[in-house]
């Protein structure tokens, strides 16, 4: 292994990417440590060790906006609403013909698009770095007083400089995200989610081991041995699950067709027509938690409102607050119906079996057994519904892991996250991607690759 890192290293332009890519890491974790001028320290300092429903949102939401929204810095929103932006469009691409018709004109409709995208991430930073400024950051008293009006509201001028603020911060993480892609190695914007997702790791350890005791049986509150024992080869054993699922793919026998050209016989070749098992990737759990982190929230906060006691509205809050909490049965059996039905809409959104098909038929290839044409798009349509299956139920249960060793051990939820879920997902996606990337340099100049 480190002869093979060491043959990386000794490639002049692999290590001006990797160098390029590191350095624009550092320049957003840099970032991201800059408060706004409005922030009162002390209070956000308070405001990290909070839990409950406005803590576990900041938490959640953290993951994806590759930034921590607890603390209120030029990077505040992070790289989500570029993410919105994109996944909007994708959305937009498969209904709205024009933006359909531009991701069929190869390069230069994908740029169109990318600047499409670009517009819409300001007017979506510029919404959200409102709303977040009024109701987050004024709402939970995280401003210095002497920016405070009498009336206890932030001034106009501060408003607006915050939001932009905000608002070009960004767009300065969406512009490093691409001078990575173009310059660097990886793709930027899963890096960036990705070094925000690791950068919350040593302080996950920290907090572990405080919460633990070398006496086997733990003492009071503490875990003992056995268990971190059992945490480390979950850990592992999700980790090897998520590979394992990440790489499975369906290969679909594939024949080319034989065609003659002068003397010579081309084609009639037997391929694979590789079919992944987790189509979808992240997407279902991102969208199946960001719908139920709403009502979650409100809920929690109805049932913190000092109701009449014994009235009716503190008793059914109180009741809606026991039933639909994040370790309930109700809410987790929610999750887990969101995650199979994203899992279908998102594989029907991006895999099209009738442009695969009308693609082999084009090429002059076919699947054996089924003719060109619709019988070959109905046959692959259905091998996508049953693998999505399979893929659907893996994510359901990478998904709960989180929330059973948060409750079955009483580790903290961000220890518990690390071992499944959006994160440990996107961490091992990423991962691939930046080795698969760096083998096609290596094999390019005739070196042997990492996973080789």
């Amino acid at each position: 292994m480190f002869e093979k890192l060491r043959e990386v290293w000794m490639i002049p332009e692999l290590r001006q990417k990797i160098l390029l890519t590191l350095g624009m890491l550092g320049i957003y974790r840099i970032g991201f440590q800059v408060p706004l001028p409005i922030t009162n320290t002390a209070a956000v300092e308070a405001l990290k060790s909070s839990s409950g429903g406005l803590g576990d949102m900041l938490q959640a939401v953290a993951v994806l906006s590759a930034s921590p929204l607890s603390q209120v810095t030029i990077f505040g929103l992070g790289i989500m609403p570029y993410i919105s932006a994109s996944i909007i469009f994708q959305l937009l691409g498969s209904v709205y013909p024009p933006l359909e018709q531009l991701q069929k004109e190869g390069e230069a409709g994908r740029k169109k698009i990318n600047e499409y995208t670009r517009y819409a991430t300001v007017v979506i930073c510029i919404v959200q770095s409102w709303f977040w400024v009024n109701t987050f950051v004024v709402g939970q008293g995280l401003v210095d007083p002497s920016f405070l009006t009498e009336g206890g509201d932030l001034q106009f001028g501060w408003k607006v400089t915050s939001v932009l603020t905000m608002t070009s911060g960004t767009v300065f993480l969406m512009w490093l995200g691409e001078q990575i892609d173009e310059y660097g190695i990886g793709n930027g914007i899963s890096l960036l989610i990705m070094a925000g997702i690791l950068a919350s790791m040593p302080g996950a350890g920290v907090t572990l081991l405080e919460s633990a005791t070398i006496e086997i049986g733990g003492g009071g509150t503490k875990l003992g041995v056995e268990n971190l024992v059992l945490l480390a080869f979950v850990f592992v054993a999700v980790i090897v699950g998520v590979v394992f699922i990440t790489l499975g793919q369906r290969r679909i026998p594939m024949q080319s067709a034989k065609h003659v050209r002068g003397r010579r016989v081309f084609g009639g070749t037997r391929q694979y027509l590789p079919l992944k098992v987790n189509q979808a990737g992240v997407m279902p759990i991102i969208f199946a938690s960001s719908l139920l982190m709403f009502p979650l929230i409100v809920v929690q906060q109805m049932a913190a409102i000092r109701w009449e006691e014994g009235g009716f509205l503190a008793t059914f809050f109180g009741f809606l607050n026991d039933v639909y909490d994040r370790n309930s049965f109700l809410y987790n059996i929610s999750y887990l119906v969101l995650i199979y039905f994203f899992c279908y809409f998102w594989t029907a959104i991006t895999f099209n079996p009738k442009d695969m098909a009308d693609n082999l038929k084009n090429f002059g290839s076919f699947i054996p057994g089924y003719r060109p044409g619709k019988r070959t798009a109905d046959y692959l349509e259905k091998v996508m519904v049953r693998i999505t299956y399979v893929g659907a139920g893996f994510l359901a249960l990478v998904a709960i892991i989180p929330t059973l060793i948060s409750s079955s051990l009483g580790v903290s939820f961000l220890v518990a996250s690390f071992y499944g879920g959006t994160s440990l997902l996107i961490a091992v996606s990423v991962a691939f991607d930046l080795v698969q990337k760096i083998d096609s340099h290596l094999v390019m100049r005739n070196h042997q690759g990492l996973l080789e």
